[in-house]
């Protein structure tokens, strides 16, 4: 089994197409061909279905695909590595974020560390934590910024960084449905019968928000489903309904307004420490495979991420609802 092979057949794999994937590739028709015949001779069976002019995966390249993704990722990871280690000063960082922190912080620490490292390419990838754990397992990612805890059983190890206040968003000065009630913080049980503004599958706010409600009682019911946190946001803004967000995504949007979502404390009913709602909050991790030790690039980012929250915290540089877990 050569990695040539395998990119071969992940290419006809992703177009569906032997003629597509070679000019994809730049070689000949024939060529590729051979070469899928040899792979498939070699693994002892068919990875494609070719009836009728179809080109559809076997149940043989439906296993294969995701691991010869995650070969071919490691191969380009291990090349870079041995040219930095070889003394290019180039190398790439390919960083996995939740939305809240791609509208939010992580901007201010990419400049950072593009300043300090001008030679190494930064490739993020904005989306939901679930998506993102799926994407480093598989080797597309050398570092990801996701949720704990992790779902699934994903070969991570997991540094805390951040833990952010979850608040119900709402437009500033909305009426009716829109508005959330008159008190400093929304109560799970104050989503009832409220018209949610809700994400796309995948995000994990869109699980947290509905398994919240359900535990309280009740079905969430949705005005709007299926965005993205930017859309989210703006459909907030035009009143369609409230939405369940971090603290942080609000900085900067002066039409909407942010009120914690908090949860009634039972438990504490000492002087000091008297029952009462106490804010709701997740914690934000960096993650990495286990079994690949990251590259200089993904260390060096790391370094930069870690000092910038150190200085945030000292100079109060960090958004509303917002604390650094490193410390100095």
């Amino acid at each position: 089994m050569q990695l040539q092979q395998l990119a071969y057949f992940v290419a006809v794999a992703d177009t569906r197409h032997f003629t597509q994937a070679a000019e994809t590739l730049g070689v000949a028709q024939p060529s590729l061909s051979k070469q899928i015949r040899a792979l498939e001779t070699e693994l002892g069976a068919a990875l494609f279905s070719r009836a009728r002019g179809n080109i559809t995966l076997t149940p043989a390249g439906e296993a294969l695909l995701p691991l010869a993704k995650r070969i071919l990722a490691d191969a380009d990871t291990a090349r870079l590595e041995v040219q930095e280690l070889a003394g290019l000063r180039r190398g790439r960082v390919r960083l996995g974020a939740t939305p809240s922190l791609c509208a939010g912080l992580l901007a201010d620490v990419l400049r950072r560390f593009h300043d300090a490292y001008p030679g190494i390419g930064l490739v993020v990838e904005e989306g939901g934590s679930h998506d993102l754990v799926r994407d480093l397992s598989r080797g597309l990612l050398d570092l990801a910024l996701v949720i704990l805890p992790l779902a699934g059983d994903a070969p991570l190890a997991t540094t805390a960084i951040l833990r952010e206040r979850l608040v119900v968003a709402s437009p500033a000065g909305g009426t009716g449905q829109a508005r959330p009630p008159r008190r400093p913080y929304v109560r799970i049980e104050d989503l009832r019968n409220r018209p949610l503004v809700m994400f796309r599958s995948g995000y994990d706010l869109r699980e947290a928000t509905i398994n919240a409600c359900r535990q309280a009682g009740f079905e969430p019911r949705f005005a709007v489903e299926g965005g993205e946190m930017d859309a989210v946001l703006r459909f907030v803004e035009a009143g369609l309904g409230i939405a369940v967000v971090p603290s942080m995504v609000l900085a900067g949007r002066p039409r909407l307004r942010g009120t914690p979502l908090a949860v009634d404390d039972t438990a504490g009913r000492s002087r000091d420490h008297p029952p009462g709602p106490s804010g709701l909050l997740r914690t934000v991790a960096l993650a990495h495979r286990k079994d690949v030790a990251p590259t200089h690039a993904a260390r060096a980012f790391q370094a930069t991420l870690e000092a910038f929250l150190v200085e945030a915290t000292r100079t109060g540089g960090l958004p509303a609802g917002v604390e650094s877990l490193v410390r100095p």
